[in-house]
This record gives C-alpha cells, structure tokens and sequence, in this order.
C-alpha cells in the first residue's frame, strides 16, 4: 500500500550525514505524548486550521462541495461528518489558513523531486532520509524507495522507533545504510504511559539490528520529568554499552561504538495540535536544564559512550 506523504524536507541537516532529502510517511503505531509531528500519527489525510492566518475571505465557504463549512466569531468551522476531506478549500484560502496534511506519491514522483537536490546532496556527502511517522508500517513501499535510491548512488538513512516486526526489520535494513533509532526510554511501564506501547518489542529489535552489523545513530529525546532521571539514564546508559555493534556506527564513533544524540524536549508542537484540534498535555514535560543534559552524558561517558546534543 503506497503511504501518504506529509512532508518533504529539502537542505536538512539533522537527519544523518550531509544535506539531506528528508521524506515523511504518515501513519505510526506510537503516540508519543511529546510528539512533535502530531500530523504523522493517522496514516489518513487530515485538514489543519489557523485560525489566526483567516481573514474571513469565505473562499473555502463556497468552493466546498458538501457545504461542510460556516464561517463564525471563532474563524471557520467544519462540519467533520459532511466534510470528504477533498482539500478543495485549502486550495481556495488566500491565505493558506486550511492546510491539508498527505498527498500521495510515486517511487518516481518522490524520486524526481529527488534528484532535484543531487546537487547539495552530493557536494556534501548528504543523501536521503525516511521519517514519519513510523516508515517501517510502509515496508514495500519504503523497500522499493530504498533500491530506487541505491540505484541513483544514494546515501540512505531510515528514522524508526523500531516498533515493527524483527523480520520487517532485517529486511528494510538489507537496502539501508544508516539507522537513526529512537530510543525512549528503558522502564516498560512508563514507556507505556508515555508512548502508548511498552518497549519490549523496540529494545528486542535494536539488539538484534545491532548485531547484523548495521550503522546505527542511537537518538534519545531527552525531556524533563519523563526520562531525565538519573536510574533511567544509567538504564539506557547500561543497555547501549552492552549491545553487540559488529562495526562502528558512523564515520566519528570508535569501531564497536555506537553515536548517540540526545535531541531536548522543546514546546514547539502545540500549534500543531491547535491546528488539528487535538489535545496536547504538556503539563508534566519540560525543557531539560544544561545541568540534566551534562549529567547525562556523564552517566554515558561512564560506560564508555560519547553523546553529542542535538542532531
């Protein structure tokens, strides 16, 4: 089933090595309450509002087929029964108020806006990165992109929470030259609470990908009063030192050691779930300290592992 494509990231810096492509699949598994593309988590298009970018035009109003909107005080309205989610009144805003998040692409349509960006790509060792969302509920599309992408010469990076199936795994990793695998978090419980899975499954998968010999960027969202405490990073801390990495992991990481970034919670997200009218809870979540974040490494750099911040 080919998925929808939420976004299309050109010149970025922070999903593997280089200048990058990076291309964004909806649809995943988690619900991460810190989520921070709340428009990736339905693999189903959806229709964003800003309220505050309407100017009362009423475009939309009477472009819509099934007369689903009505302007009010508060700014437009839907009628989420009567509307068919056809992005006619998106297309008709002036002022791009009514965004709708997925769009359906080809291998070859994504590969064309693809090579569109050879030029930074190559000048600086990038390449191509599969995001979400969660890429690995998309395995044939996502394998059949990959060997696209390996017959161009392309550098190709998979962003996965690993909560997939270990054979979908090993079957996307044989087309896959680097991993950026998030982990969470070590307790299963809260792991829970926090995501909507428990971790048995993503820790099973990182152990055994770690094993084949595969490059791996270990990234773990570091976010106060979730996962900054000091018995879950030593948790993390241990299970990272014991895994069995046959290589190293990038180009900067010592043979056998992985990289491992912590990416800081930042509040940047709750627009989104405005846009989406969906409920975002931050109130237990904060922006780690400098002090969280260096007593963390220290805990890794105890077991022998260097963290870099951010990426």
């Amino acid at each position: 089933m080919t998925p929808l494509i939420f976004d299309i990231r050109r010149y970025s810096i922070n999903d593997g090595p280089g200048i990058r492509i990076t291309i964004f699949m909806k649809g995943c598994p988690l619900r991460c309450t810190w989520c921070h593309n709340p428009e990736s988590q339905l693999p189903e298009v959806q229709k964003l509002y800003t309220a505050s970018k309407c100017i009362g035009a009423q475009d939309c109003i009477e472009v819509c087929p099934e007369n689903a909107l009505a302007l009010t005080p508060k700014g437009i309205v839907t009628d989420t029964e009567a509307c068919n989610l056809c992005g006619k009144c998106a297309g008709a805003c002036p002022t791009k108020a009514i965004e709708m998040s997925g769009k359906l692409y080809g291998v070859e349509d994504l590969m064309r806006i693809i090579e569109r960006e050879r030029v930074h790509i190559e000048h600086s060792n990038g390449g191509v990165t599969f995001s979400g969302g969660e890429p690995l509920m998309h395995p044939g599309f996502l394998v059949e992109m990959l060997k696209a992408c390996s017959e161009k010469g392309l550098h190709r990076a998979v962003d996965t929470c690993g909560y997939a199936s270990t054979e979908t795994l090993l079957e996307v990793a044989k087309h896959t030259d680097l991993f950026l695998y998030d982990l969470k978090m070590m307790n299963p419980v809260q792991h829970k609470k926090w995501t909507g899975v428990d971790n048995r499954l993503i820790l099973k998968n990182l152990k055994v990908l770690a094993e084949t010999g595969a490059k791996i960027n270990i990234r773990i969202p570091f976010i106060k009063n979730v996962n900054t405490g000091i018995e879950e990073i030593t948790g993390m801390a241990e299970f990272v030192s014991k895994l069995k990495f046959k290589c190293r992991s990038l180009e900067t990481a010592a043979p056998g050691k992985p990289i491992v970034n912590f990416l800081p919670y930042h509040n940047i997200a709750s627009g989104k779930y405005k846009k989406l009218e969906m409920l975002y809870n931050s109130d237990e979540m904060d922006e780690p300290t400098a002090e969280d974040l260096k007593t963390a490494a220290e805990i890794f750099g105890k077991f022998g592992i260097e963290v870099e911040i951010g990426g």
